[in-house]
């Protein structure tokens, strides 16, 4: 891997991690499009530690009102009282399913299903779901709104994921339109729930596939990457933000058709190998 690829894979990584078109897929792709070698799933989830970091920063007042909120919740034996309690909580309890099914399909999750065949399919797979949603939802509800429940469902969406190809961002967005959110909240529900499970992702595969690896990349390399990620992905998450308030998830539909079918045609050609 060279500099270029590094700051590269560090752009796509920082808009698709939010933009609901799959980061995992577009760092996949683009390496095959270009006759790189796949980073691999390990490098990615690694490099997903500045798009991470951008949550960190971006929500990091709505952050210390959750932590002191569920704190306070806990010491005073009402964990659910308060709007903010009830948020960390939901945020924590919708991580599960994905860590769950995380750990016990990784092996599966990091070979199998990164084959462009699989990818293009859920690219095409989700898009068909979101334009169902996006046209059914009601796009009435507000994070506020949210209850045990909905944090559970829009949980299961988000072990979606796990599939390349189908977008974290995605699945917990369509899981918040599906129970009825408002496109901006269920974004900005998205980005939280986000936090968790891609910083416990990054974290293990820096230990068990990068520091404990002697083949691993440099780490000027596997820093640029993550620095690269940070920053653009500060701008997507405002951009993503701003442009849900005023417009649907249509574009995102189109962008995923388009590529999937793509992606067939050039698999089918012996263009890409998958």
């Amino acid at each position: 891997m060279s500099i270029l690829q590094a700051v590269v894979l560090g752009i796509v990584q920082g808009i698709t991690e939010f933009l609901p078109i799959s980061s995992t897929a577009h760092l996949r792709i683009v390496p095959a499009l270009l006759g790189w070698e796949d980073p691999g799933a390990a490098y990615s989830a690694v490099i997903q530690l500045g798009t991470v970091a951008a949550v960190l920063t971006y929500f990091r007042h709505d952050l210390v009102k959750l932590t002191a909120a569920f704190v306070d919740g806990l010491k005073r034996r009402k964990p659910f009282e308060t709007e903010d309690s009830r948020l960390a909580w939901f945020v924590g309890l919708g991580t599960l399913p994905i860590v769950v099914c995380g750990f016990a399909f990784k092996n599966f999750i990091k070979h199998e299903l990164r084959s462009l065949w699989v990818i293009s399919a859920s690219m095409i797979a989700l898009a068909v779901v979101l334009l169902a949603v996006e046209r059914l939802a009601k796009h009435q509800r507000e994070i506020k709104d949210l209850q045990l429940k909905d944090a559970l469902i829009i949980g299961g969406w988000q072990a979606l994921a796990l599939i390349p190809g189908s977008s974290r961002s995605g699945t917990t967005i369509t899981g918040g339109l599906w129970q009825g959110m408002k496109r901006a909240d269920a974004a900005r529900y998205s980005f939280l729930l986000s936090i968790p499970s891609t910083t416990l992702a990054g974290l293990y595969e820096l230990y068990k596939d990068v520091i404990k690896e002697p083949a691993r990349p440099p780490w000027l390399l596997i820093a640029i990457g993550t620095g690269v990620s940070f920053l653009v992905g500060m701008g997507a998450i405002a951009g993503l933000l701003r442009f849900l308030r005023t417009r649907s998830m249509l574009v995102f539909v189109g962008y995923r058709l388009a590529l999937g079918l793509l992606l067939i045609w050039l698999l089918h050609r012996g263009t890409l190998q998958p």
